[in-house]
């Protein structure tokens, strides 16, 4: 795993230092050395690198990494420019299009998005090839909480969305009233038409930053 060495590190070094880490960090070697894993081991912590603590302006919470073949690279949603564009993020795409006339990308790459203070964040941050779920309940999810709770004590506002019941099972850890908390169904094609379509949440992120002096988010992917 690429070590994470920017303003994340301070405050994550206590997690480095507890027993769930320790031995989530040997089950994870463990796995890199005997199967295929995804994202590649160097990307596991991509989300952290292209997003410093101080830089974040909105949290995107997702699940597990996509496990099938060249798509997970440490951003929740996104995969690399060469990859057919999933179906959840197609339905992004088109909520972003209805929300702020957006441009329908022809890749789902959103490195665009971490450069400026997206936080892409997956609450699992790895996963056996084709195995959906396979690395749940091994630690990772101890130290995404404690990302999140680590986001929220920060004073700048943040924009905090959460699409589909996993991701609002992490309202219970955001206490700070200087954010802002959006809900929705996720956007997966089994639930988005049951309120993502038309929630927003975009052009509402945009207004609270503006609003409280921070740079609004530049959404529009391009094409590659």
């Amino acid at each position: 795993m690429s070590q994470i060495s920017n303003d994340w590190l301070e405050p994550l070094s206590e997690e480095f230092k507890k027993p769930y880490y320790r031995k989530l960090y040997n089950f994870v070697r463990e796995e890199y050395a005997t199967k295929t894993i995804y994202p590649p081991a160097d990307d596991i912590f991509n989300a952290f690198h292209m997003t410093p603590l101080s830089e974040v302006k909105v949290v995107i919470i997702g699940q597990d990494p996509y496990h099938n073949v060249g798509q997970a690279h440490g951003l929740c949603f996104s995969v690399r420019p060469d990859v057919e564009i999933p179906p959840s993020l197609v339905n992004i795409y088109k909520e972003l299009s209805d929300d702020l006339g957006c441009k329908i990308p022809n890749n789902g790459y959103l490195e665009k998005w971490a450069r400026q203070g997206v936080l892409l964040l997956n609450t699992v941050l790895t996963v056996r090839a084709h195995q959906a779920f396979s690395h749940q309940n091994m630690g990772w999810e101890n130290f995404t909480d404690a990302v999140i709770q680590i986001v929220d004590q920060q004073e700048q506002p943040v924009v905090f969305m959460l699409w589909g019941k996993p991701a609002q099972a992490k309202k219970k850890l955001l206490h700070n009233p200087n954010h802002l908390i959006l809900e929705a169904p996720h956007p997966s094609p089994l639930s988005a038409y049951r309120g993502f379509f038309g929630c927003k949440h975009f052009s509402k992120a945009n207004i609270f930053l503006q609003e409280h002096g921070r740079k609004p988010i530049d959404w529009q992917i391009e094409d590659v």
